[in-house]
């Protein structure tokens, strides 16, 4: 454990060295969440909807701050598979998934905070209607955050599993670009869930996608209640046990498969 601790503490402080990117960030993002609430302002003048205005522009700004966490990925294991670099890591005293594991997961939370402090800020200084609201209760708030480290944990076991797939095609733009679009839609990072027809909620809300940042983001504003949040947490554990259970399976058949040549 103290070895994938040092690798997830080295990872951390690598994000940190990208500063100029984080700025880049969080302009690029900040602009979309302007963009999509004065979208959503003009629809609710037209057509008001069921969920308030302001639950939909604090889930535009929870969506983006985290933008990164959702897409993010490890473009050295990507170069690696494809050179053959990958060899090296093989002869490392450690389970290779769980070494890209935590690698990813130190990625996308250092990206993610990077960006999320600045951006949360300022849509708190945001007027009302266009900006982020406070949680719904303190007890809402705490198991917003839950969720949110489940998310995380459900995100980057979704990650490996598609560098699973790299590692049998060697070129990750077709799978990477389909889970990329799965992800953006079906996390509500396009259109909050709770905007979609409640038949597709039914369906929508039971994916692994939704326990992403939907999840979270339902029980910060309180779309979701407090009791029902254990069921939450529960299924986002449920997901997260079955995409790295899936995961370690297929990285084990692909190390027994794996050839690489030159040397």
């Amino acid at each position: 454990m103290k070895a994938y601790l040092s690798v997830f503490r080295m990872r951390f402080r690598l994000e940190t060295h990208y500063r100029g990117a984080a700025l880049g960030g969080i302009a690029c993002q900040v602009f979309f969440g302007l963009i999509l609430v004065a979208l959503y302002r003009a629809l609710y003048a037209g057509k008001p909807q069921s969920m308030p205005l302001s639950h939909v522009t604090t889930y535009v700004w929870l969506q983006q701050a985290f933008f990164r966490m959702l897409l993010a990925s490890d473009a050295d294991l990507m170069d690696k598979i494809r050179s053959g670099g990958i060899a090296y890591d093989l002869c490392r005293p450690l389970h290779l998934y769980g070494f890209y594991y935590v690698r990813i997961m130190a990625q996308k939370l250092m990206g993610s905070l990077l960006r999320a402090g600045p951006m949360l800020l300022f849509a708190a200084l945001l007027p009302e209607g266009w900006g982020i609201a406070l949680p719904a209760s303190v007890p809402a708030l705490i198991l917003s955050l839950a969720a949110l480290t489940l998310g995380l944990c459900c995100i980057c076991a979704m990650e490996n599993l598609t560098m699973a797939f790299t590692m049998r095609t060697l070129d990750q733009r077709g799978i990477q670009a389909m889970m990329n679009l799965l992800m953006m839609i079906l996390s509500g990072n396009v259109l909050p869930l709770t905007l979609y027809p409640d038949s597709w909620q039914r369906i929508i809300t039971l994916l692994p996608y939704a326990q992403m940042l939907d999840a979270p983001i339902r029980l910060y504003t309180g779309e979701t209640a407090v009791p029902q949040a254990p069921a939450i947490l529960l299924l986002q554990a449920g997901w997260t046990l079955l995409l790295v259970g899936a995961g370690c399976l297929f990285w084990q058949r692909n190390q027994r498969r794996l050839i690489i040549q030159g040397g």
